[in-house]
C-alpha cells in the first residue's frame, strides 16, 4: 500500500492542503508540490495565513488525486502530515531540485527569496488511499507510518 500511495503522489503535481486556523477552523488551499517518497515539498509565502497556521500548529492534511475519465478508475491519497520548514541549505537545494523536476515551468527560474518564501516539508503520517478500481468507495488506510517504519 505504501508503494500505491507513493505512485499516486508521483503522478500528480497539485494538492489541497488544510491547516488549522487560530479559531480552530480548517483552512484549505491548493499548492503545487513534489514528493520524495512520502515526504511532500511545497513553497509558501512567509506572510501567508497558511505559513502562520503551520507555525502555530504543524499538523496538516493533504489530498492528492486527479479526475479520472471513469469514476471506477478514481485513485487518491489523503494524509495527515507534520509540516516543517526546510531550513538546512543542502536539503533545501535538494528539495528545490525535486520541485523543478516535477514543475518544468520552474526550470531556469531563480530560487525564491527565502526571506519572503519558505520551502516546506510535509511528512505523511496517517494515509488513506482511495482506489475505486477495487470497487466504488474502496479505501485502505495506513496508520502511523512513522511509527511502523514503513
Amino acid at each position: 500500500m505504501k508503494d500505491k500511495a507513493i505512485g499516486i503522489l508521483d503522478r500528480n503535481r497539485i494538492m489541497a492542503i488544510s491547516t488549522v486556523r487560530p479559531d480552530g477552523w480548517p483552512q484549505t488551499t491548493i499548492v503545487g508540490y513534489a514528493n520524495d517518497g512520502l515526504v511532500v515539498y511545497f513553497v509558501i509565502f512567509r506572510g501567508s495565513q497558511k505559513f502562520a497556521n503551520i507555525a502555530a500548529d504543524n499538523r496538516v492534511s493533504i489530498a492528492v488525486g486527479a479526475e479520472p475519465p471513469d469514476i471506477r478508475l478514481a485513485q487518491a491519497v489523503y494524509a495527515g502530515a507534520i509540516a516543517s520548514e526546510v531550513s538546512e541549505p543542502g536539503e533545501r537545494e535538494q528539495a528545490w531540485r525535486v520541485l523543478v523536476r516535477r514543475h518544468p515551468n520552474l526550470a531556469g527560474a531563480p530560487q525564491p527569496d527565502w526571506a519572503q518564501a519558505a520551502l516546506m516539508r510535509a511528512e505523511c503520517q496517517h494515509i488513506s488511499i482511495v482506489d475505486y478500481s477495487l470497487g466504488l468507495g474502496h479505501t485502505d488506510a495506513l496508520h502511523s507510518i512513522a511509527e511502523k517504519g514503513a
